[in-house]
């Protein structure tokens, strides 16, 4: 992936690297939260020690800042070990996992990180590397929130997840 700065537009990601790298890139945007749609937490991406500090520095210097997590299949989700979930478990006022209800896990695919309603990382298929991400995209950003939205609202938070039984 190529650097680029936030007047940009978009970049292609097509390996792991660039996939944690670019999470990282948009995770750093983020003033308010960032809402993520991922198959399993996808280890190595939502559990790198760099991603994990910026979500640490996010909760822990803003009060109302939100990170919100959609697990669309979670018989494949790390159940221990897994940072995020760590980070999750002891920063529960600010990380929230949900699990993906089953009517809307056929039709979404997809795997993505957005910050606030400005930047993402997009994949359309989450089984395979390529995808893109934009700093400054809040169009495109704010389309995929909605979906994220309408899914957050119908999903219910389960006891369970909190728990690392993800």
């Amino acid at each position: 992936m190529q650097e680029q700065n936030t007047e940009e537009k978009r970049d292609v990601v097509s390996s792991f690297e660039d996939n944690q790298r670019a999470t990282v890139d948009v995770a750093k945007i983020a003033q308010r939260g960032l809402a993520i749609y991922t198959p399993d937490l996808e280890p190595g991406i939502y559990d790198h020690e760099d991603f994990i500090a910026v979500v640490k520095r996010l909760v822990l210097s803003k009060r109302y800042a939100r990170v919100r997590v959609l697990i669309s299949n979670p018989g494949r989700a790390i159940r221990n070990g897994h940072r995020l979930v760590s980070l999750g478990r002891r920063l529960n006022s600010y990380i929230e996992f949900r699990d993906v209800q089953e009517e809307f896990r056929e039709d979404h695919k997809e795997a993505f990180i957005i910050a606030d309603d400005r930047a993402l990382m997009y994949r359309a298929d989450a089984g395979r590397w390529e995808g893109m991400v934009g700093l400054n995209e809040p169009a495109i950003a704010r389309q995929h929130l909605n979906v994220f939205e309408k899914i957050w609202q119908v999903s219910e938070y389960k006891q369970e997840l909190r728990r690392l039984s993800v």
